[in-house]
C-alpha cells in the first residue's frame, strides 16, 4: 500500500513448488494517502474493494491479508546487549527501545530479534534488530483493512518484505544496497543475507522525473511520462533533452546513495565490502537508468528479481520481468504469508 498504488499477490505452494493464484494493481485517488498517513479512510477502503474484485486470474480466495507498512513510519534499529537469554531479552529491548528512538514505548508497536554472531565485534555481547513502528499508523492500516472487509494477521515494513523477496536465501553472508524508486520517493536498504541493517529515504522520485522531462520539453504531464517510458533517458553519449532535464535529479541520487553507503561503512561497520546494487521500484524499469548508474557510481548495477526465493517448478512467473520489480514488497508479504499462514494474500 503506496501513496498512488495497492497490490496484492495470491502465492499457494503444492509440494515443494508455487504458484501465483492472484495478482492486481489499482490506482489510489489523489490524496487519499499522503507520506504514508492514510487521509480519506473511505477512499482508501473502496479502493482495496477493487483491488481483490479485479485480481486474477483467479478470486481471492481468503480474507486474511499481511500489509506493509511504509518505511517512513518505522524504525529500525540494532543494538548491542550483553549476552543474556531470550526471556532477559524481552525487558532489556524495551529499555533500549526507549533511548534509541523518538517515540515512547507506549507510542509504538515493535518486535525484534538476535542475530547471528557475525553482526557482533564484541566479545561477550550479543546484536538485535529491532523494528518499531509508530502504533497510530498501524492502526490506521489496521483500520482501513477491517473496513474494506479483510482481517489483517500480519504488518511488515517495506523493507523487511523486499530483502524477502529480491535476496538469495543461500547468499548469508553478503552485503547488499537495495535502491526502490517509487513515484513519491527513493528508499536505500543496507542488507547482510536476509537481514536488513539499515534503512533510509529521500525526497527524490520518479514523478519529479517526469515533471523535469515535461517542464523541459514543454509537455503536459501524461505526456512526458509516456515520453519517459517509450524512450527513457535516450542515449548516454549523446545526451537527450529527457536526460539534461532528469541529470539533476539523477545526481542528487547518486549523491544520496554515496553518503548512505559512506555512513554505513564508516559509522556502522558491520561489514567491509559491498557485494551488490540491486535496483527496484517502477522507476528502476526507465531504460538507460541502470547504466547510468553503473557508470557514476562505479558498481555494477543489478535489476531486482522478486521471484529469487519463489519455487516455480517448470512454470514461468506470471508477471512479466519488467513490471515484476513493481511487485518486490507485495511478493515478499506473501512469502512470509505463504510459510506461516496457509493461504494469505
Amino acid at each position: 500500500m503506496s501513496d498512488l498504488s495497492l497490490k496484492a499477490l495470491w502465492l499457494s505452494r503444492e509440494g515443494n513448488n508455487e504458484s501465483v493464484a492472484s495478482f492486481g494493481s489499482v490506482s489510489i485517488a489523489q490524496g487519499a494517502i499522503v507520506d504514508g498517513e492514510i487521509m480519506k479512510e473511505d477512499a482508501v477502503a473502496e479502493s482495496i474493494r477493487e483491488l481483490v474484485r479485479i485480481s486474477g486470474p483467479k478470486h481471492i480466495g481468503t480474507c486474511r491479508v499481511i500489509c506493509s507498512l511504509p518505511e517512513t513510519k518505522a524504525f529500525l534499529r540494532i543494538i548491542t546487549l550483553p549476552k543474556m537469554s531470550k526471556e532477559e531479552a524481552k525487558e532489556a529491548v524495551k529499555w533500549e527501545i526507549e533511548a534509541n528512538i523518538p517515540l515512547s514505548l507506549d507510542q509504538v508497536h515493535y518486535d525484534w530479534q538476535i542475530l547471528p554472531d557475525i553482526f557482533t565485534i564484541e566479545k561477550g555481547k550479543m546484536s538485535v534488530l529491532v523494528v518499531a513502528v509508530a502504533r497510530s499508523a498501524a492502526e490506521q492500516f489496521h483500520s482501513v483493512l477491517e473496513r474494506a472487509g479483510l482481517e489483517p494477521v500480519g504488518l511488515e515494513t517495506e523493507s523487511i518484505a523486499q530483502v524477502r523477496s529480491l535476496l538469495a536465501e543461500e547468499h548469508k553472508d553478503e552485503t547488499v544496497l537495495i535502491v526502490d524508486i517509487g513515484d513519491r520517493r527513493t528508499s536505500f536498504v543496507m542488507a547482510i543475507g536476509n537481514v536488513p541493517v539499515f534503512t533510509s529515504s529521500v525526497p527524490l522520485s520518479s514523478q519529479m522525473m517526469t515533471s523535469a522531462i515535461a517542464k523541459e520539453m514543454s509537455l503536459p504531464f501524461d505526456e512526458a511520462e509516456k515520453l519517459k517510458i517509450r524512450t527513457g533517458l535516450g542515449s548516454l553519449s549523446l545526451p537527450s533533452p529527457q536526460l539534461q532535464a532528469v541529470r539533476p535529479i539523477l545526481e542528487s541520487l547518486a549523491t544520496e546513495i554515496e553518503r548512505s553507503l559512506d555512513f554505513y561503512f564508516s559509522t556502522l561497520k558491520y561489514s567491509k565490502k559491498l557485494d551488490a546494487v540491486i535496483f527496484c521500484g517502477g522507476g528502476a524499469n526507465t531504460q538507460g537508468m541502470l547504466p547510468y548508474f553503473s557508470r557514476r557510481l562505479r558498481q555494477n548495477i543489478e535489476f531486482g528479481n522478486p521471484w529469487t526465493n519463489v519455487r516455480f517448478g517448470k512454470r514461468l512467473p506470471p508477471i512479466d520481468h519488467n513490471c515484476s520489480v513493481q511487485y518486490s514488497t507485495v511478493i515478499g508479504l506473501a512469502l512470509r504469508g505463504l510459510d506461516e499462514y496457509e493461504g494469505i494474500s
